[in-house]
């Protein structure tokens, strides 16, 4: 009898087990589908919108302006995430604005590098000014008729593209001035893009290198105002509206929404803006770096040059994250204007793999290989130093120093600038 009643409690047990055991598994189950549903739910919702500068100065009511008399230096690039121009932003909401102030290229950002800029003109019964005539800063005598200077430029990420160098200006005439300087942040548009180049050496310093910053630098304009302040400008007034929603491992156009307007006649993608410190070098050389055609700075070519030669050159080198096709063009403008140029297209297949400097460096090394008169290296070595940011690497290109070395000296220079003068970064 015990027996008995001991097999129908083991029975009973193992029954309750089972139903524990299958209750489990039906509770692991849901659980797992909540989970599941948690995370498609998170994944779906949006994310933070990206605002501007300008957009966070118009969301507060422009009340860090309230009352001031401001100047604006900007070209029409200076839009909010919707489109609508800054200055007329700033006019609707009240901002008592008298100036604007524009960079090379002009306000309007269609005239050609290294071209004057008409020194003061009408628009919209604004007058603008020009910071690329006669002189490259502000005038301290106009300074003091307002109360603060608000920047908003686009930047692109290399050190070369001058308006860092009117802001550095900038910030200057202000702290001489005795007035604020704000900085309305925008995307750096290629800030995913690790920093890389030679530093700016002293006695090598130009408008096309004004700031001791990487020549691809990794950062925005208000980043870099903010390490000029400490630097140089200890005593101005400096404001920075940061951006909300922004990430440093987002190449611009991957935000939704994202309004690219070229803030120079010949930056007219993020793609161009990711090749740019691949192709600007050549700039000082007699290679044609594109400009007059419908693909500059992804593009680059010569008379001399043989296509085919070039990109089988250029592939021996594996270089991660683009490929060189043979193509041929006839600029418009720039050098070259109606002769047949045969040379190299760039695309890029990964961008977060590609590496601009690396890939400056090996179409230098292989242009001085086989072309060593033709690119005419030591003719414009001048202006070559001072986009590089010394004489170094047109040495090291010359000799034919293995393309390695190179990149290790790029390294080595980086990590001495991030030891010794590290970067305030406003975001992650």
């Amino acid at each position: 009898m015990f027996v008995k009643k001991l097999l129908v409690m083991n029975s009973e047990g193992c029954f309750f087990s089972q139903l524990f055991h299958a209750g489990a598994k039906r509770f692991s189950l849901l659980s797992a589908l909540f989970l599941l549903l948690f995370l498609i739910l998170a994944h779906a919702a949006p994310a933070e919108p990206l605002l501007y500068g300008i957009d966070r100065l118009e969301a507060s009511g422009f009340h860090e302006l309230a009352g001031l008399k401001v100047g604006l230096i900007t070209n029409v690039a200076g839009v909010s995430r919707t489109g609508e121009p800054n200055y007329t932003l700033m006019l609707r909401n009240g901002v008592r604005l008298k100036f604007i102030m524009a960079p090379e290229h002009g306000f309007s950002a269609d005239i050609d590098a290294g071209k004057k800029v008409s020194p003061s003109i009408v628009h919209d019964f604004l007058p603008v000014f020009s910071l690329y005539g006669t002189s490259k800063k502000p005038d301290i005598r106009q300074l003091k008729t307002i109360d603060m200077l608000v920047y908003d430029l686009q930047d692109i990420g290399s050190r070369c593209f001058t308006y860092i160098s009117t802001m550095k200006n900038a910030m200057q005439a202000c702290e001489e001035a005795g007035i604020p300087f704000m900085v309305l942040d925008r995307p750096n548009p290629v800030i995913p893009l690790a920093p890389a180049g030679f530093m700016l050496a002293p006695g090598y310093e130009s408008f096309v290198g004004a700031v001791d910053i990487p020549f691809i630098h990794s950062m925005t304009v208000g980043e870099i105002a903010m390490l000029l302040k400490e630097r140089f400008y200890k005593k101005l007034d400096l404001k920075v509206i940061t951006m909300s929603g922004y990430n440093r491992a987002r190449f611009a156009d991957e935000y939704p929404g994202f309004l690219f307007i070229s803030p120079s006649p010949n930056i007219r993608s993020v793609d161009t803006a990711i090749v740019y410190p691949a192709t600007v070098l050549l700039e000082a050389t007699t290679v044609s770096e594109g400009r007059g055609t419908d693909a500059p700075f992804l593009q680059f070519g010569a008379p001399f040059i043989n296509g085919g030669e070039l990109a089988d050159a250029l592939k021996a080198y594996s270089l991660p994250g683009v490929v060189f096709d043979v193509v041929s063009f006839q600029p418009l403008s720039g050098k070259f204007i109606g002769e047949r140029c045969q040379g190299v297209k760039l695309s890029i297949t990964e961008r977060k793999t590609f590496s601009p400097f690396k890939t400056a460096a090996a179409i230098l090394l292989v242009l001085q290989r086989l072309y060593p008169d033709g690119i005419a290296l030591d003719k414009g070595h001048i202006f070559f130093d001072r986009l590089a940011g010394s004489s170094l690497f047109r040495e090291m290109i010359k000799k034919q120093i293995p393309l390695d070395d190179i990149m290790a000296e790029s390294r080595r220079q980086i990590e001495l600038f991030n030891r010794t003068a590290p970067a305030k970064l406003l975001y992650h």
